[in-house]
């Protein structure tokens, strides 16, 4: 398979039912935003030399960001039957919150907001943080347009998954003895 289909030249693109949409398509921006965060991701995984752990965590939410793109590409929603691991559901959300839970627990109390940055991991999570919330926003637009755009569980994950790369630049910021400065 070619890596170039040629389909796109137009300024379109094929969502999974076969609709061919233009490329400034909500949806498209939408899971666009989405791809976005996955590539943070990797930008910040690359720099957790020896976080086994954290890595995992990484690797596992990225997966879970190819399902949640692939659910937004799925306006008819014909991929759910046909591919399991293309869901998003309870569980994933909450892995999320006992991440959370065990990685707040490793670090001090939070009492005034901290100005994004630190190691370079840590920047990186910072910056996934607030791709996720604009990747949330559109998630929430989209779905004020049409309420089956959007599954609820999508959006409970994607919430969930920016209150975890807070915490888990606050913990990789930590572990690399990088002092949180204070606003």
């Amino acid at each position: 398979m070619k890596i170039y289909t040629k389909t796109g030249d137009a300024g379109q693109t094929g969502l999974f039912d076969g609709t061919r949409v233009p490329k400034s398509d909500s949806r498209v921006s939408t899971y666009g935003d989405v791809d976005e965060l996955n590539a943070w991701l990797g930008l910040a995984r690359s720099a957790l030399a020896g976080e086994t752990e954290l890595i995992e965590m990484l690797i596992q939410i990225q997966r879970d960001l190819f399902a949640l793109g692939a659910r937004l590409a799925d306006p008819s929603h014909r991929i759910a039957a046909r591919v399991d691991k293309a869901t998003i559901g309870p569980a994933d959300i909450t892995r999320l919150e006992q991440w959370i839970d065990m990685l707040d627990s490793l670090l001090p109390p939070l009492r005034r907001f901290v100005l994004a940055g630190g190691s370079q991991a840590g920047a990186a999570l910072h910056v996934a943080r607030t791709v996720c919330r604009r990747a949330e926003r559109a998630m929430v637009s989209l779905r004020a347009a049409d309420a089956a755009a959007v599954e609820a569980d999508l959006l409970i994950y994607i919430n969930r998954l920016s209150d975890l790369l807070f915490v888990l630049a606050r913990v990789v910021n930590l572990r690399a003895d990088t002092p949180e400065i204070e606003w």
